[in-house]
């Protein structure tokens, strides 16, 4: 326990921790046998934190309560059996309690007691706490454990006071029994708490009237025993069970779902939303159906169709159906519920619901609520209105001043700022549990709470064995979280929702999506990883002077690139190389196999077109749009050694339906047994063939447009070149990505990227010594830096930040430019060479592809802000912010 009192009349801990939840009581015993003196401050009466206060009827966990569940101590897993699916408020108390009886946690906490003000001090380096009641608190280490939904939003309307009757909030709903029989009671608010309580409520109430401003997705929880599946794979191997959930990516351990929307039949689709429908699960629902579902509007828009099915089939008036169907966010964006009976509920006939979004509510009267409609008499107001989340734990509970005076509130007044939702720079030793910036509310919560629990602990260890006294994340540190949480989130459907993921229940609140959005396991990856870095991204001091700041960003990729990047380092493949020119095309051919289908087009033709020396094999894409459609010539990636006309197909299928123009992708011979300038001049021909015969292809006549990648681009950079020197064909554009263009290895890029991309400095010297000798590579055939460059038609250059040929991208489209060639440079931040083929893999090139679409559009001289029909990734508005986001 900590002393009872010191300087100033001040009780002294080296560890202050606000709260008594889950996290709080864990933290505690981490603390106490690591041999710190700690204390809790709890604003309850007893031990609980959110389940403390939410004692409203039906209240119940939305995650299975054997993932639910403290993992830390297996005697203590063995000795609490839960009796249901969804434990309920009471039993989920109770559990808590017996946790903190077990290990005497409760003489460490001082009950009924606020933190008024918190502040730091510079001179004694430690935290001083004003509190409600008792001696204020000097601790060394401040945690806030204090919960991302404890602070209630305060009702918006106006003569809210002037009510009467009885009035409920349920995330402070009273200790004594509420007795509803008989009366008439209004419920303000249909989210998660708000479907709880409804059907029970209703079963009271003399009348009950729903006042729904948004709609949101529920499914029914099935509730009962827990599923003997989950019971048998638990106790198969706890150990084993616990560390998937630790890794995965929601802290449930399932799979992800691999298979994509559109490769699936619509019975297919249907079966398996059944299937989860039956299950009563949460996770299932949102996470197993089909890989696309949260990250694309159109595949999450078949299953948020296939929901909306279901409360059509429940609800039996339509005009009430249609009120509590949603439509104006994906599925998933918003916090989805698990409900009991809700949406038959609305059969009842003492049941009515108020759509807000056609009679909004006006004020609340002495005895009921007025609307531009109507007045509805009551007898009680429910409030389930929500919490200010996330934040408002922090700053809406007490002022919390760090180095210099500055609060938390002026540090994040436009929006929560923190390295790895953990601490938050100019704020020493100060540490949240689940803050913003971590996956908290969008994962198991026990998984996530355990996780920084035991983090925050073992640093504090190592601190004191290193001698060191404060902690402190740097700037740099935090901006770069900050950008690497913006990152995740293009990701996700979370963008394209108002909800208090991202602030926007709460009036005047910046908004942005605050949890981290990039999954449990890599988030815990990334944790490990700032540690094995010599606490990347942290100052650390102590007594005579000691510092020790190892400052930079822990993420610098995008999240899917690194995920991308860390399985192909866990396959440890031999350098692509060593294979020889037709293993690597045998292993080429093998992981494009793995690889998502390309999404469908209107038409795929393959065909044949002559060559300089025999026929070439193309494969041609059609619009699903009327044509003739402008026509643009693809070729593929390789290294001139390797790939088709297939191999970059889900690429050019992305590019064909995002412009509404035909692309026919050309196979042109390959080194070593064809080498420079086979390829060159086998692309020109393709070309030349191409642009005569556009009509017979369903193109329009007229220029035609080029386009290719890696070596692919060095093709098409090649050929407009060739074709202004040798007399045509007319080329209205050309888009390079990530092209090889000179024979120069010094640049920065090569050096810095060498090695740990998958494209590698190595590996290009390959490609190279196979294509052609030394003497040739001078040629602005093969290196096309080299070559005139006035002339040319207007120009995209796509470079990526993590790429060897980098520099040499960026050089040619700045040389173009400055030959009065009309150049657009996309610099992919955090992108690596081969992110933008990697189509439904890398999610976060999708703006970058927009762009591209767009240049190949304006090169046809069709309009760019037109929309062509297309089945993926997002709506107009957060395509340009994807974009903005993958652009310097």
């Amino acid at each position: 326990m900590a002393n009872a009192a010191g300087a100033g009349g001040a009780q002294q801990a080296d560890v202050a921790v606000v709260g008594a939840g889950f996290a709080g009581l864990y933290l505690l015993h981490r603390l106490r046998k690591a041999g710190f003196s700690a204390i809790g401050l709890e604003s309850g009466n007893d031990v609980g934190g959110t389940w403390y206060w939410n004692r409203y009827p039906g209240a119940r966990c939305d995650i299975q309560t054997s993932d639910y569940s403290y993992t830390w101590d297996p005697e203590l897993e063995k000795a609490w059996t839960w009796s249901e699916k969804y434990a309920t408020q009471p039993e989920i108390l109770r559990y808590l309690g017996f946790v903190a009886d077990r290990y005497d946690l409760r003489r460490d906490i001082r009950f009924g007691t606020t933190v008024s003000a918190a502040t730091w001090d510079d001179g004694t380096q430690r935290w001083l706490l004003t509190t409600s009641s008792g001696a204020p608190v000097s601790c060394r280490y401040y945690v806030m454990a204090s919960g991302c939904l404890s602070a209630p939003k305060p009702p918006e309307i106006e003569g809210f006071k002037d009510f009467k009757g009885e009035v409920y909030f349920t995330g402070r709903w009273p200790h004594e029994k509420v007795d509803f029989t008989g009366k008439r009671v209004a419920v303000i608010g249909t989210g998660s708490s708000a479907i709880q309580s409804i059907p029970l409520i209703a079963q009271q109430a003399a009348h009950l009237t729903v006042f729904q401003r948004t709609p949101n997705f529920a499914l029914p929880a099935h509730n009962g025993p827990s599923p003997a599946d989950r019971v048998e794979m638990l106790q198969k191997d706890i150990p084993a069970f616990r560390e998937q959930a630790r890794w995965s990516m929601a802290g449930v351990p399932l799979p992800p779902a691999t298979d994509f929307s559109w490769q699936l039949s619509d019975a297919e689709r249907r079966e398996r939303f059944e299937k989860a429908w039956a299950a009563g699960d949460l996770v299932v629902m949102l996470t197993q159906l089909w890989a696309d579902q949260a990250v694309d509007v159109d595949g999450n828009t078949l299953v948020a169709d296939l929901l909306r099915e279901k409360v059509r089939a429940v609800v039996k008036d339509p005009e009430t159906a249609e009120a509590l169907t949603p439509r104006d966010h994906p599925f998933g964006s918003k916090r989805p519920c698990l409900d009991t009976g809700y949406y038959a509920t609305y059969n009842r006939p003492n049941v009515t619901l108020v759509n807000l979004r056609r009679e909004p509510i006006k004020s609340i009267t002495a005895s009921g609520i007025k609307t531009d409609s109507r007045t509805v008499d009551v007898d009680a107001i429910v409030f389930a209105t929500g919490f200010d989340a996330m934040t408002g734990a922090i700053t809406a509970v007490h002022p919390i001043s760090g180095r210099g005076g500055k609060s938390i509130a002026e540090a994040w007044e436009h929006g929560p700022q923190t390295y790895l939702g953990l601490t938050v720079a100019g704020f020493p030793n100060l540490f949240m549990i689940t803050g913003p910036g971590s996956p908290s509310v969008l994962s198991n919560m026990m998984v996530s709470i355990e996780q920084h629990v035991d983090w925050i602990t073992d640093r504090l260890v190592a601190l004191r064995e290193a001698g060191f006294t404060t902690i402190e994340a740097t700037d740099t540190a935090q901006a770069g979280w900050q950008r690497h949480n913006a990152d995740c989130s293009m990701i996700t459907l979370h963008r394209l929702a108002n909800t208090w993921y991202t602030g926007a229940n709460v009036p005047g609140k910046p908004q942005g999506v605050m949890p981290y959005t990039g999954g449990v396991g890599p988030y815990r990856g990334i944790c490990n990883e700032v540690v094995e870095r010599g606490m990347l991204g942290f100052r650390l001091t102590g007594a005579n002077g000691a510092e020790q700041c190892n400052d930079g960003e822990i993420v610098r990729l995008q999240p899917d690139v690194r995920l991308v990047l860390n399985l192909l380092a866990s396959m440890n493949l031999p350098p692509l190389e060593s294979f020889g020119a037709q293993g690597a095309r045998d292993f080429l051919t093998q992981f494009n196999a793995t690889r998502p289908a390309g999404r469908p087009v209107g038409e795929v033709v393959d065909g044949t077109l002559p060559g300089t020396d025999g026929p070439l094999p193309y494969r041609l894409y059609r619009p699903s749009t009327p044509g003739p459609h402008p026509i643009v010539v693809y070729f593929h990636g390789g290294g001139w050694v390797l790939g088709d006309e297939q191999s970059d197909d889900p690429l050019c299928r992305d590019l064909c339906r995002r412009t509404g123009m035909a692309f026919v992708s050309v196979g042109y011979r390959h080194a070593p047994e064809h080498r420079f300038p086979t390829a060159a001049e086998d692309s020109y021909a393709a070309l030349c063939w191409i642009a005569g015969h556009a009509a017979e292809l369903g193109g329009r006549p007229g220029p035609v447009s080029v386009a290719g990648w890696s070596a692919g681009g060095n093709m098409a950079a090649v050929t407009c070149q060739m074709a202004r020197d040798r007399g045509g064909p007319q080329i209205a554009g050309q888009l390079l990505i990530c092209p090889v263009t000179d024979c120069t290895f010094d640049r920065p890029s090569y050096v810095d990227n060498a090695t740990g991309y998958f494209l590698t400095r190595s590996l290009m010297y390959w490609f190279w010594d196979l294509y052609c000798s030394p003497a040739d590579r001078t040629d602005p055939r093969v290196s096309p830096l080299r070559g005139k460059l006035a002339g040319l038609p207007p120009a995209m250059v796509v470079t990526c930040e993590f790429d060897p040929l980098r520099d040499e991208g960026v050089a040619y489209a700045e040389a173009m430019a400055a030959e009065g060639v009309p150049v657009e440079q996309l610099k992919a931040r955090g992108h690596f060479h081969s992110s933008f083929a990697m189509v439904d893999v890398v999610i976060t090139g999708v703006g970058g592809r927009v762009q591209m679409a767009r240049a190949l559009r304006r090169f046809a001289g069709l309009p760019v802000e037109e929309t062509p029909t297309r089945q993926d990734n997002t709506a107009q508005r957060p395509i340009q912010a994807a974009a903005a986001g993958a652009a310097d």
